[in-house]
């Protein structure tokens, strides 16, 4: 055991632990139970905490072992995180701030809200709550694999032989205690927790960059060693092989389309107090890309120094305890650790809001108070987290990543839904729900029949193209097949005259800001002109 890095570890973790509790301290709400306040932070969050909770929402634990971990096994074609995130953001800042609009006028609070609200349709709405609330739940479950990969690089826990209980306490106290904290404080934990969280990573970061490459005699020598690796595996050196340049173009389109379908994105982003705050963090956000690509060199830098490990995650935070004094070992733990309970709390928080107002409110009780769907929110909030913690500590690793990736596969088939209602009226209802089967139906199913090495099932998120032949992302094949599909239904119900829902959002809704009337903001007074 790093005696240590423990001891900075914990330090670290027992100062965003008290952060968390004390954030429901932090801008007071007078009336706090209601999901505007708990589950959106009352709206009101300005520019840079903005930033700073979308970056802690987007750039997970996860990001930080599984990128790296992925180029240090797979070589190059785990670059492809690098373009994505450079691609969404200028998708987002089209349909975003759309989005902030509609659902601050109507006191929308997830996605699912706005789809029954502009098509007038309970059951496409629960389509999108249910595939929210599906695909959320790996990805948190992934955050557990990030700090599993810290704890055990640390040596905390004790060896494969130890009494499951005692292996894992580690793990059961630190998400007992995220559970603690989110609970009390809901949004407003991790908007704070997010400044320890930025500040760490981008430490880290800038330290390795530099430290780590000195220490093993440079880039040049650091690129070599990889091209060695990759050409001797067949694997294309330092750059993706011919053969997989379509699956690395389709991946990187595909999850720039699914990343802010994800209901913690959205959550993030109805959090912040006006359009004008959206539109802003569309320009900045990709700074934290530049952050990502130095980070994803981390890979070749495992390799470089020799590290050799049998789970591939672990490869990072075993280069961090090689390479640095014990002492900042616990800093790039402590970076990695925060990065998991950040996201972790926000994904928590929208999965409970997705249950919440679309699944108890609209089917189970609708004459449900605020104070109810508060409430309920909370108590899901934990459920969702033990779901996940279940899912870690009873299922192999391995395919709990794959069923991540199986994730972003089902909530890229919620995009015509969300973003084409933004601008049109003309999907109908039916088509949509029916395009939406089909890509769920499709993307699972083709999913199921991807073997690896180490499983039969769910072994990968790429399959041949059907009538093209290459090998792509399934999501986007899907999405395809939804598209398709929704287009094809509609001009057949629209010729058919099939009822249309009731569209409660009128077109100047899309545009509507904080300060313009009828807009809702649910601010205290006390807090309502304050600069943030």
């Amino acid at each position: 055991m790093n005696g240590v890095a423990l001891a900075v570890f914990i330090f670290f973790f027992v100062l965003v632990t008290a952060m968390g509790f004390l954030a429901a301290r932090w801008r007071r709400a007078e009336n706090e139970a209601s999901l505007d306040e708990w589950g959106l932070g009352g709206r009101s969050f300005g520019t840079w905490i903005t930033w700073f909770l979308l970056g802690g929402d987007l750039y997970t634990a996860y990001t930080f072992v599984a990128v790296p971990a992925a180029i240090y096994a797979a070589g190059a074609s785990g670059f492809f995180a690098v373009p994505y995130t450079i691609l969404v953001y200028p998708l987002i800042f089209t349909f975003l701030p759309r989005l902030w609009s509609v659902s601050h006028k109507h006191g929308y609070v997830t996605t699912s809200d706005f789809v029954r609200g502009r098509f007038g349709s309970k059951g496409l709405s629960l389509a999108v709550a249910v595939t929210g609330i599906l695909a959320t739940m790996p990805y948190i479950a992934l955050q557990l694999v990030g700090i599993q990969a810290v704890l055990d690089v640390m040596g905390v826990g004790g060896g494969e032989d130890t009494n499951w209980f005692i292996k894992d306490l580690p793990l059961l106290i630190a998400f007992g205690v995220l559970a603690a904290y989110t609970y009390s404080s809901g949004l407003r934990a991790p908007a704070l927790i997010a400044f320890v969280k930025d500040t760490l990573i981008y430490l880290v970061i800038a330290v390795a960059i530099i430290y780590i490459p000195i220490k093993l005699g440079g880039f040049d020598d650091i690129f070599a060693a990889a091209g060695e690796k990759f050409e001797a595996a067949g694997a294309g050196g330092v750059t993706p092989p011919d053969s997989g340049q379509w699956t690395y173009a389709t991946l990187a389109l595909g999850s720039a389309l699914a990343l802010f379908m994800y209901p913690h994105s959205i959550t993030a982003t109805l959090s912040s107090r006006s359009r004008e705050v959206i539109r802003r963090n569309t320009t900045i956000l990709p700074l934290y890309s530049l952050m990502l690509g130095l980070l994803a060199l981390l890979g070749f830098m495992a390799i470089a120094a020799g590290i050799k490990v049998s789970n591939g995650q672990l490869a990072i935070p075993q280069l961090f305890e090689d390479m640095f004094p014990d002492w900042f070992a616990g800093v790039a733990f402590a970076a990695i650790g925060i990065g998991a309970l950040v996201p972790a709390a926000i994904m928590s928080i929208a999965a409970a809001n997705l249950f919440t107002r679309n699944i108890y409110k609209d089917f189970i009780r609708p004459d449900a108070t605020p104070e109810q769907e508060t409430k309920v929110s909370k108590l899901v909030s934990l459920l969702v987290k033990v779901g996940a913690l279940v899912f870690v500590l009873g299922m192999d690793k391995t395919v709990a990543i794959n069923f991540q990736l199986l994730g972003g596969i089902w909530i890229l088939q919620t995009f015509p839904a969300l973003v084409g209602g933004l601008f049109t009226r003309w999907f109908h209802r039916w088509a949509l729900l029916a395009g939406w089967a089909v890509g769920m139906v499709y993307g699972t199913l083709a999913a199921y029949g991807v073997a690896s090495p180490t499983q039969a099932h769910f072994g990968g998120s790429s399959k041949e193209i059907p009538g093209i032949g290459e090998i792509g992302y399934i999501g986007l094949t899907a999405f395809v097949l939804n598209v398709l599909v929704t287009v094809v239904l509609t001009v057949v119900l629209r010729a058919a005259k099939a009822p249309d829902g009731i569209d409660e959002t009128s077109p100047e809704d899309y545009t509507a800001d904080a300060g313009d009337p009828g807009v809702r903001t649910e601010l205290p007074p006390a807090t309502a002109g304050t600069s943030h």
